[in-house]
């Protein structure tokens, strides 16, 4: 297993992974983000890579705004982690992650953030057993006019 930094090319790839996290959107929708993502070098996807085929991913950012919890900006933040269900419990999303704090540290950031929804539970146990503290918990509303 080795984690690579994502290219260009490697955009399609990522998204194919993540439409199975995030299944409100397309490859081709997530694939344009990606690529502008890493064009405009304000974020990185990294790959987790065995037998030569993408088995994960994470998505990682820089957030200047404020990120609940933290005290410093920019702030490193962990946009999504994925990895494909016969190669979870092995260690690759503890690997991932760590190369987006790596990045997000060579970038000057003090802090790295995250979230997740309140019902993700498995998520949640992610996060706590990989050293994130629980900053708040938020239930947003909307109102049509």
């Amino acid at each position: 297993m080795r984690i690579k930094k994502a290219m260009r090319e490697d955009a399609e790839i990522a998204a194919s992974l993540a439409v199975q996290m995030w299944k409100s959107n397309t490859v081709d929708e997530l694939k344009q983000e990606f690529t502008d993502n890493i064009d405009a070098d304000c974020g990185a996807i990294f790959l987790a890579v065995s037998d030569d085929q993408a088995v994960g991913f994470a998505q990682c950012g820089l957030r200047h705004d404020y990120v609940e919890g933290t005290s410093s900006s920019p702030v490193g933040y962990l946009e999504g982690v994925f990895v494909a269900e016969t190669y979870r419990k092995r260690g690759v999303a503890k690997e991932l992650l760590k190369a987006c704090q790596k990045w997000a540290k060579e970038r000057g950031c003090e802090e790295f953030a995250s979230d997740c929804e309140l019902t993700n539970d498995a998520s949640l146990k992610f996060h706590l057993k990989m050293g994130f503290d629980e900053a708040n918990r938020v239930i947003c509303f909307t109102k049509r006019l």
